[in-house]
């Protein structure tokens, strides 16, 4: 099944329409510690690697399930739509019945061979950004809820 694509102010309008929509911010904790959409909740799909470069995070699949219901729908985010299309797909594959990726992601989506962003992000859609980290919305909180 083809994960659907929205834009950030697609999802914006999905939050605001439907209180059971969750915007899932699959970034790393540092990049949505740096500022996040507003009512977003913090699970890496990706980590940072020790030896440099990124890793899958082994526990992102476990945690979400703990946290999130497969029938929710639930918006996935990150800087560009890159990690958020991977996170999407896995919880596609894991039964989960909506979820969607957004384009553009936080910090929008660049063409490497102009250098023009092809699909403005978040912040850059002038739409509500969160610094706030509590236990509620960050991945340290959300995977000791989980007990994972």
């Amino acid at each position: 099944m083809a994960i659907d694509q929205v834009t950030p102010p697609d999802a914006r309008a999905a939050l605001d329409a439907d209180p059971e929509v969750v915007y899932l911010d699959v970034r790393t904790e540092m990049e949505f510690a740096q500022g996040h959409p507003e009512g977003a909740i913090n699970i890496p799909v990706a980590i940072p690697n020790p030896g440099g470069g990124m890793a899958p995070n082994p526990d992102f699949l476990a945690v979400v399930e703990k946290i999130l219901p497969p029938e929710k729908p639930i918006y996935c985010g990150c800087q560009s739509g890159i990690r958020s299309q991977m996170a999407a797909e896995i919880l596609n594959g894991a039964g989960y019945a909506r979820p969607v990726n957004v384009q553009g992601g936080f910090g929008g989506r660049v063409n490497p061979a102009t250098g023009m962003v092809e699909v403005p992000g978040w912040r850059d859609s002038g739409l509500p950004v969160s610094t706030e980290v509590t236990r509620e919305n960050s991945y340290q909180g959300l995977k000791k809820k989980a007990g994972v």
